[in-house]
């Protein structure tokens, strides 16, 4: 791993109690996020829900799973204590089959802001995968949500990009 790493938590005020970030002096800048959540669902799941969009009581479990992505986004702030509350530009979620038995889940936030994205791209990425996992449950308890990851991020301080 190539980060460095910074010596203090952001969120720890000079008291040594939980406290936002002051971002008033920040410049706004253009900032992009990319997350990834991998969902193993079994072969046989994989086949049902991508051969057509398994309908279910919900509602098909790709569309579902994507709106429920994108409305998690735009709640991160009152999800995550101490997140800054973001008008998003953008929020793109997208799920695609990888042989033989997952799902791949990405969720792509922009904003033109002076703090950055990457909360509200955890956080659809992160909720997109428990969707589908709650919509597919009564088929199999075995799902496993794997890994949920920042993939990418721009604009800011400093840009990052997982290398695997």
């Amino acid at each position: 791993m190539s980060d460095s790493l910074s010596p203090q938590l952001t969120h720890i005020g000079p008291t040594g109690l939980p406290a936002m970030v002051n971002v008033g002096g920040k410049a706004i800048t253009a900032r992009v996020a990319r997350a990834r959540a991998r969902v193993r669902v079994g072969p046989d799941i994989l086949a049902l829900v991508t051969a057509g969009d398994l309908p279910t009581r919900k509602g098909p479990v790709f569309q579902t799973a994507i709106i429920a992505g994108v409305m998690a986004a735009k709640k991160t702030a009152d999800l995550i204590p101490l997140c800054h509350p973001l008008g998003l530009d953008d929020c793109q979620v997208t799920i695609e089959a990888v042989q033989p038995d997952s799902l791949l889940i990405e969720c792509t936030a922009r904003v033109t802001g002076k703090t950055g994205i990457e909360m509200e791209a955890l956080t659809g990425a992160s909720v997109a995968a428990l969707t589908v996992y709650d919509m597919c449950k009564a088929m199999s308890h075995h799902i496993v949500i794997e890994e949920i990851r920042l993939v990418e991020k721009t604009g800011g301080k400093s840009d990052f990009q997982y290398n695997e």
